[in-house]
């Protein structure tokens, strides 16, 4: 009887989940706030040039280019940022963000011409490069286990705060003479880099950049304070210790001996960092690139900024005639896109990454073609009797910008700032957001020519392809990142556990895992 009693298992009671640390909270927002600045600048866009061309006298072809260069130019904004990063902190890296975009914003609200107009976005494009590539990565490295998640979905929410707040300059001020609406929508996007630039000043560095620099004391105090508890925040300070190349038993007043020896044997800290990256990268990190750069082709290929930036000329075809009406319409597009992406950032650490993805791509498939097919039929309706099909495409265009918000938007940005290892992440972020942006840029730079190609409907069914295309993807190369630390999360591609750093592939040692390994582990 007590034999059989001992052998009923004994249940055990789900470990509680630590509330969110109030600090790690603070910082995160405090970054988070630099997206801000290119969700302003793409929605601010979609009603400026309806007034910019009215006062310019420019064309549709400069107007797209207008739009969508931004985006080329935030590359090389990112691809600086991975350097600064290392150089100058992550920190500090926000505030030049931060004072970039303030005085591009100044240049397009002044600028006389279309020439001048075009320097304001090259100088604007850098400071938002800089931001979509600090912004995310500073937060996974300050985050707990816990609640990295949650805290690294933070930049698309601000990001999403910012495109509404554009649509509503844009409304606010529609109604000011032509020349000057579209300057007063500009200026005004030159108040936040302000406020942001002195909020950043108050966050700790990151505890991963302060160890890199061998600052091992202010590491571990910044991990005290973003820890769930101190048991944590030792775990994570050996983590990143042992990442960086000091061996184990080393002591603290041997730390920073430890990291210049491992400098000295390295080289310069971005020696060899490209070469492993580019030319000749390992299996693991092979793989990192394939899922990293895939989720980020995807995100911008589907054609959501197309959406926000041309939204008033969609609202138009769907039959929202006034330019006012189509502007204050284009409110509910920032309006949905704020509201829904809420609900990815409370999911992200209970029930996972994949799950986001895999509902989000699928839903903005389904949600693009139907106001594509929505789209076509009306182009074969008399217009009295197009209304309903109307009402159709307006629902399919912003529940495909809920299904955006709710899982791909926010989620793209968390997966790649947490599966690179620390001597690669920089770089290897700044490479994404660059693949980001230059997609971004593709797509609002030939929206317009593309519709009147094949028809605006034929531009929706296009995306809806891509957006299916990329729902395959997610499901066979992207294996779940959850509740691992991030030192833990260069395993998942078939780094052994015995390995060194993935960063150096002198130490690495192949991996023997099968390919498939990728698909098996959802």
């Amino acid at each position: 009887m007590s034999t059989d009693t001992a052998a009923v298992p004994v249940a055990v009671a789900p470990a509680k989940r630590p509330p969110i640390n109030k600090y790690a909270c603070a910082c995160a927002l405090l970054a988070s706030m630099n997206s801000v600045l290119l969700g302003y600048d793409i929605s601010v866009m979609s009603g400026a040039q309806l007034f910019m061309k009215e006062d310019l006298k420019i064309t549709d072809t400069q107007i797209e280019i207008l739009a969508g260069v931004i985006n080329i130019y935030s590359l090389f904004g990112s691809l600086a940022a991975g350097i600064t990063s290392d150089w100058l902190g992550r920190r500090y890296t926000m505030v030049l963000a931060a004072a970039i975009f303030f005085t591009g914003a100044l240049l397009m609200g002044l600028a006389p011409d279309y020439g001048l107009l075009m320097v304001g976005r090259f100088v604007a494009g850098i400071g938002v490069g800089f931001a979509l590539m600090i912004a995310p990565v500073y937060t996974a490295e300050v985050a707990p286990t816990s609640a990295r998640g949650f805290l690294t979905s933070f930049p698309e929410v601000f990001n999403n705060f910012g495109i509404l707040l554009g649509y509503v300059s844009n409304f606010a001020f529609a109604r000011l003479p032509v020349h000057l609406s579209w300057r007063a929508m500009f200026l005004v996007g030159a108040v936040p880099p302000v406020f942001l630039g002195v909020a950043v000043l108050a966050m700790p560095e990151s505890p991963r950049w302060l160890v890199m620099r061998g600052r091992i004391d202010d590491a571990r105090r910044v991990l005290q304070k973003t820890s769930d508890s101190p048991a944590e925040a030792e775990e994570r300070l050996l983590d990143i210790k042992k990442v960086v190349g000091i061996p184990e038993g080393v002591s603290d007043a041997d730390d920073v001996a430890a990291i210049v020896r491992a400098n000295n044997k390295q080289g310069s800290p971005h020696e060899g960092v490209w070469k492993e990256l580019l030319i000749n990268p390992s299996r693991p990190v092979r793989r990192m690139l394939m899922a990293g750069l895939g989720l980020m082709f995807i995100q911008q290929a589907t054609g959501v900024d197309c959406v926000v930036m041309y939204s008033p000329r969609v609202f138009e075809r769907a039959g929202i005639k006034s330019k006012t009406n189509s502007l204050g319409a284009s409110m509910a597009v920032g309006a949905c896109k704020t509201f829904f992406i809420p609900i990815s950032t409370l999911l992200l650490d209970r029930i996972g990454r994949r799950p986001l993805l895999l509902a989000s791509g699928g839903g903005m498939a389904i949600f693009l073609f139907t106001l594509a097919t929505s789209l076509h039929m009306m182009d074969r309706r008399p217009e009295g009797e197009a209304a309903a099909l109307g009402a159709v495409s307006i629902a399919a265009m912003l529940s495909f910008v809920a299904s955006f918000a709710s899982g791909l938007g926010p989620v793209a940005w968390v997966y790649c700032s947490e599966i690179y290892p620390l001597r690669l992440r920089a770089q290897a972020a700044a490479i994404g957001t660059g693949l980001n942006r230059i997609m971004s840029g593709a797509t609002t730079m030939s929206f317009l020519s593309l519709s009147n190609t094949i028809t605006i409907a034929g531009s929706f069914y296009l995306y809806a392809c891509i957006a299916a295309a990329g729902w395959v993807f997610m499901y066979f190369f992207l294996p779940e990142t959850m509740g691992k630390s991030l030192e833990d999360t260069v395993k998942l591609f078939g780094k052994d556990a015995d390995d060194e750093d993935v960063g150096g592939s002198s130490r690495h040692v192949p991996s023997t895992k099968p390919s498939t390994e990728l698909s098996a582990q959802r």
